[in-house]
């Protein structure tokens, strides 16, 4: 019987959307960037801080919904999990196990995210105009859309002025919210292998150890594999 369902459990994880997926791009010269946005861990769950405006021209519902804040957060997540006031064993078990719908945590984000989320670990980084319209072109793809393109509004959100959206792709234990953020990383151009970032501690230590690689490449007696680009440089 145990046999019978993990052959069930692995066919449906074989059979089901790995959706949102990566944003390829041409590999570019190394730059210190301009456009600067976070990553930020609330323990269990990463996601992106981006600034409002440039998401928002290719999303207008967001500034709709937003209007004119400076920055939004974004995660991405089982649908029934994420919006449950009340975690239970059985959601929890339901999302790890099984294929589920996800849904976009969007959260609109006043001040500069190290500011605004104080008791969260955050990261900055600075991307060039390529790799961040990268990111942002994976953050849109991540949202559920019509024929016409149009975004779904589902319930308000977890905490702060936020909102849930239908997202795209289904939800299970190796396509999680932390492996959507590594995603989006993979999609701005970092050298990360999304495949087994299925936690916030294995997004935020790749950053940590990135950010130290960057500084021992920086000297002269280094070893260190240098980074593609420099994304915890800012013009």
């Amino acid at each position: 019987m145990k046999v019978k369902l993990l052959i069930v459990i692995l066919s449906l994880l074989t059979a089901c959307s790995s959706k949102p997926y990566v944003v390829n791009h041409l590999e570019m010269p190394a730059v210190a960037g301009q456009e600067e946005i976070y990553i930020v861990s609330h323990g269990w769950h990463t996601g992106f801080v981006v600034p409002a405006k440039k998401i928002q021209s290719l999303l207008p519902k967001l500034r709709k919904r937003f209007e004119d804040i400076p920055y939004i957060e974004f995660g991405w997540g089982d649908k029934d999990f994420y919006q449950a006031k009340e975690v239970t064993t059985g959601l929890t078990i339901n999302a790890i196990l099984w294929p589920t719908e996800s849904v976009i945590h969007a959260v609109a984000v006043p001040k500069k995210a190290d500011k605004y989320f104080a008791n969260s670990t955050v990261e900055r980084l600075c991307l060039s105009g390529r790799e961040y319209s990268s990111l942002l072109q994976f953050i849109s793809e991540s949202f559920y859309k019509d024929e016409q393109g149009e975004i779904f509004e589902l319930k308000g959100g977890i905490y702060g002025n936020s909102q849930f959206y239908k997202g795209a792709g289904n939800f299970y234990f190796m396509n999680t919210c932390n492996k959507w953020t590594a995603k989006g990383l993979k999609s701005a151009g970092m050298d990360i292998s999304p495949t087994f970032k299925l936690t916030a501690d294995s997004i935020m230590d790749y950053l940590k150890e990135s950010r130290q690689a960057l500084a021992m490449d920086s000297t002269e007696h280094s070893n260190a594999k240098p980074l593609r680009f420099t994304p915890f440089e800012c013009q």
